[in-house]
């Protein structure tokens, strides 16, 4: 059973940081790619990042790039998301979906979601 599991959201003070982490079961890591999106309330699924085990690209929302870095551990079966300098645009449900083989920035042909994890920011 394909199992993706979001985890490390929280409430944080604007200009803090939160690492979120995604642990992937069920399936063979290294033929997939695992994006994070995210969605606030009364808004569309936005994807946000992405990171491609089979050829190792990397994609960043150019809304994120320079707070947010994504990573894997292998041993793991993890991929994480780091998130600095969170501010008032962040708050939203944060989603992991993995998709075969490369990256796409958009919802559409991810096959498996994570539940969600909530990413609150306090001002």
């Amino acid at each position: 059973e394909v199992q993706l599991v979001e985890s490390g959201g929280g409430l944080v003070e604007a200009g803090g940081s939160l690492r979120l982490s995604c642990a992937a079961s069920g399936f063979t890591f290294d033929e997939y790619a695992i994006g994070w999106f995210r969605q606030a309330p009364g808004k569309e699924r936005d994807g946000i990042s992405c990171i491609s085990r089979s050829d190792g690209t990397t994609y960043y929302d150019d809304s994120v790039k320079a707070r947010f870095t994504i990573s894997t551990d292998n041993a793991k079966n993890t991929v994480y998301l780091q998130i600095n300098s969170l501010n008032p645009e962040d708050p939203a449900v944060y989603y992991c979906a993995s998709i075969n083989y490369f990256c796409s920035s958009h919802p559409t042909g991810y096959r498996y979601w994570g539940q969600g994890t909530q990413v609150t920011v306090s001002s």
